[in-house]
């Protein structure tokens, strides 16, 4: 059985996010008001309800805060991935978010690595992910 791989959908929302990466940048949003660095798109600031959000290109680097390694299939689309490398990065502006690793031994893989972004092009479609590796 062959699955098609689920791509993300920009929002209104999201899309600065998403047209960053197919240059292979990183932006995030930060608030005019309270500097807070906000990741995952927002149309309000978590911290002061502040509408002034800003997108700024952060170099996109930081620090594994956490990972599983999934030896099954999440879901079917993935099992040509597996073992698959969860990963949960703090970025250096506070933000964290989830991804996977890539060019990396299972065995080298600790808390608090430091990571660079992975720009992953995706074939045929107009979508780059965000992956991780090593720095």
């Amino acid at each position: 059985m062959d699955f098609e791989k689920p791509l993300p959908v920009a929002t209104a929302t999201s899309k600065p996010f998403w047209e960053a990466l197919t240059r292979h940048e990183v932006q995030i949003q930060q608030c005019a008001d309270c500097q807070a660095w906000i990741y995952y798109p927002r149309a309000f600031c978590p911290e002061c309800l502040s509408p002034k959000l800003e997108w700024k290109q952060i170099s996109g680097k930081g620090t594994l805060y956490s990972f599983t390694i999934a030896r099954r299939p999440t879901a079917p689309f993935w099992a040509d991935e597996v073992p698959q490398l969860i990963v949960v990065v703090e970025l250096d502006e506070g933000p964290r978010l989830t991804s996977t690793l890539c060019n990396v031994e299972e065995g080298d893989i600790r808390v608090g690595m430091r990571l660079q972004p992975v720009f992953d092009d995706v074939s045929g479609k107009d979508v780059t992910l965000l992956r991780y590796e090593a720095e």
